[in-house]
């Protein structure tokens, strides 16, 4: 509106007030609306930065792992940092399952910032928990075909993420091929997990660690286990993994 309809408006208002005025008529206060007007954009604005929050944390992706892998028997070593611990895993059990998806991204983190050495075993204590019996032995074997295949660090998060429910079949030879397909395996990698070529060295390992007494509790062993320095660690403190990682600096 220009300058002179503006005027116009507030002469033929003020008429109106002085009509009124004259007629003992009082006009109600006009409200103020402008803090209104900044509570309402506070309140969007605030809004808008809950949002984005809010979809930062739903869409946030897992820590993309960038360290190397090498194998040794049924043990991938991870990394090569100063901190150095031993994780014992059965790709069927619940526990570690909970266990990746609680810390893997932490560990990940320090494997990929050359804090930390991780020695996986790979464990085959729930064979018989699945139908038919074996599978706990047949997907630590192809996570140990993973690893001259050259996709171990993601092979081994996707059986955890994929992991079948106890009491199942498990994946078949052919599904855990074709996650080995899907990331890009190298070399003779399907052969490998048909002829169960890491069978007995994963038979090996879980007969070495579930006779050790220092991985035992109440003279029991169980997965997840986690050993610094050889020794058993409580899962249920939360700054173990930090704490591994200051006593190595």
């Amino acid at each position: 509106m220009g300058g002179a309809g503006r005027n116009e408006k507030k002469r033929r208002q003020e008429a109106a007030n002085a009509r009124l005025a004259a007629a003992g008529i009082q006009r109600p206060p006009q409200p103020n609306r402008t803090p209104l007007i900044v509570v309402a954009a506070v309140v969007a604005v605030a809004l808008v930065v809950g949002l984005v929050l809010l979809w930062n944390r739903s869409s946030g992706e897992d820590v993309v792992p960038t360290y190397s892998a090498t194998a040794s028997g049924a043990v991938v070593t991870a990394g090569s940092g100063p901190a150095i611990i031993d994780v014992y895993e059965d790709y069927l059990c619940p526990g570690c399952e909970r266990f990746e998806e609680r810390d893997g991204d932490a560990i990940t983190t320090a494997l990929n910032n050359g804090e930390l050495t991780v020695r996986y075993h790979s464990i085959a204590i729930l064979d018989e928990l699945t139908d038919p019996a074996g599978y706990s032995t047949r997907a630590a074997n192809a996570a140990l075909c993973a690893v001259p295949a050259g996709i171990f660090p993601a092979y081994h998060d996707k059986l955890f993420d994929k992991q079948p429910a106890e009491g199942s079949a498990g994946l078949s030879d052919e599904e855990l091929i074709a996650f080995g397909t899907e990331l890009g395996a190298q070399g003779d990698f399907a052969a490998c997990v048909r002829d169960g070529r890491h069978t007995d060295e994963v038979a090996a390992e879980t007969e070495a660690a579930t006779s050790d007494p220092a991985l035992q509790t109440d003279g029991t062993f169980g997965t997840p286990t986690v050993a610094v320095d050889g020794r058993k660690i409580d899962l249920n403190d939360a700054s173990w993994l930090q704490d591994a990682i200051a006593a190595a600096r």
